[in-house]
């Protein structure tokens, strides 16, 4: 009896033991996988293989927080233009941004080109000095400081953030979200890798986070829907946060770190501007080193995105699209909006040479109203156009979806003498040719305005322009090589 029973029992002993031996060794093998140690390795391998540091990478669960014996690490500046500063190792603690550095003095910027007050963008010297950051705002404190303040650790906010005082007053405005604030984030941010291609592929990370600590939720929309258009195809896995979200954290008395953290503050940027010379809140941060095609990875993410066709995104391919086809013009019409119209005569005689320059030279010829389109077809449409053009104002903000070619030219209409930067600007910052009308005059950089001028009229709805004039000028840009 005993003997019988024997062998079932070896069997299911030795079946136990193969079963036990193969968990030790998956066991063993997972954790050789997502050990912290062959994480770094992963990461360092990266780092040679790119030439970019990623110092960033999303931590273990176990990983949370940053920890040290006397001082904590340092933070580091990492890149600066007046209202747009990137750090690693950027603290926070009860609402208040710490700098921990040996070296006050030398290190770093003028803390009121960093940070403000968040108070309302307001003219006026009084109103300027209200904004001056103050040391509930941000400050520089030493290691022993940070010590006493801090603790021995603190929790860390992974990955790349970008952190955005940005009120209400600007945030709800396509214009100033995407071709001021977006266009200035990614241009600093992006000079982390200089070596962005045509087809915007590039070494960086996206952001993980987008804090926006001056606004709630539903207070950063603009009323066409078209900034989380923007956002969601530019960055699709980007996670937000708000003023409650930044108050829940200051509340908390606990610190917290950015790993690494780009802050933009429009009233920073405007400190920064040159005396006397012509400046938008972008321009000292697209003046930063960085690869000429730095705008590509955030336009081709849109279009694609939109929907645009791939012989499109990059640059029309002759092997696709015939010759004269991929010569696109449009003008965007403001007739009937009640406010900053052409003269009805000058529109349709504009049209009317619009359609003989598709007539004589077979160039596509598009008269739009920004507003009777899906936001779909305005980045499909943008995104194809060679030359862009309209009255001055919130209707060319499109132009930041053309693509860069040597016949790419916005052309913008202004009541005689009447002169704003934003969109010459916008587009000379992108590597496009700029014009400016006046009735039957033009103008291009450096021949610009000095200063801005709004005369009567500017805003109007009788601006002149020569539509003879304004054709003559399509044909000579599009016959460029």
């Amino acid at each position: 009896m005993y003997l019988l029973s024997w062998v079932p029992i070896r069997r299911v002993l030795i079946i136990v033991f193969y079963l036990l031996v193969v968990f030790i060794f998956v066991a063993r093998h997972d954790a050789l996988v997502f050990s912290p140690e062959s994480a770094k390795v992963d990461e360092i391998g990266e780092e040679e293989e790119t030439g970019v540091q990623n110092p960033f990478s999303r931590p273990l669960l176990r990983d949370s927080r940053l920890s040290w014996d006397e001082i904590p690490p340092e933070t580091t500046l990492v890149a600066h233009a007046p209202g747009f500063t990137m750090f690693d190792q950027l603290y926070m603690l009860n609402g208040t941004l710490y700098i921990v550095s040996s070296n006050r003095s030398t290190s770093f910027p003028e803390l009121r080109f960093i940070y403000s007050t968040g108070r309302d963008v307001l003219n006026g010297k009084d109103e300027e000095l209200k904004r001056l950051p103050t040391d509930t705002d941000i400050r520089i404190i030493s290691g022993a400081e940070a010590r006493r303040l801090f603790g021995t650790s603190a929790t860390r906010i992974d990955g790349p953030n970008w952190l955005v005082l940005e009120p209400e007053k600007f945030i709800t405005h396509y214009y100033h979200f995407t071709a001021e604030a977006l266009l200035g984030l990614w241009r600093v941010y992006s000079s982390l890798d200089p070596h962005i291609t045509a087809d915007g592929t590039t070494s960086i990370p996206p952001p993980s986070r987008l804090l926006f600590t001056r606004v709630g939720c539903s207070e950063w929309r603009d009323y066409a829907s078209m900034n989380e258009w923007v956002l969601r195809g530019a960055f699709p896995s980007i996670s937000m946060e708000f003023a409650s979200d930044w108050a829940d954290r200051a509340k908390m008395a606990r610190p917290f770190v950015f790993d690494r953290v780009l802050i933009f503050d429009r009233s920073a940027a405007r400190l920064g501007a040159p005396p006397g010379q012509p400046w938008r809140v972008a321009t000292e941060a697209v003046a930063l080193h960085g690869s000429p095609h730095w705008w590509s990875t955030v336009r081709n993410n849109v279009l694609e995105f939109s929907g645009l066709a791939p012989e499109w995104v990059l640059r029309p391919d002759p092997g696709s699209i015939a010759t004269r086809q991929e010569l696109v013009i449009t003008y965007i019409s403001r007739q009937g909006w009640g406010r900053r119209m052409l003269r009805e005569a000058d529109h349709e005689e504009l049209v009317r040479q619009l359609i003989h320059l598709q007539d004589l030279y077979g160039y596509e010829v598009n008269i739009v109203k920004m507003d009777k389109l899906t936001r779909a077809e305005q980045f499909l449409l943008s995104g194809r156009t060679t030359i862009m053009m309209g009255v001055h104002g919130n209707g060319l903000t499109s132009l930041v979806w053309m693509q860069p070619t040597p016949r790419s030219t916005v052309i913008e209409f202004f009541y005689p003498q009447g002169w704003a930067f934003d969109y010459e600007y916008t587009t000379r910052a992108l590597g496009m040719v700029y014009y400016g009308v006046w009735n039957n005059f033009t103008f291009t950089n450096p021949d610009i305005p000095p200063r801005p001028n709004h005369p009567e009229g500017f805003q109007g709805n009788d601006i002149p322009v020569d539509g003879v004039v304004v054709a003559d000028l399509v044909h000579r840009r599009l016959q460029l090589d």
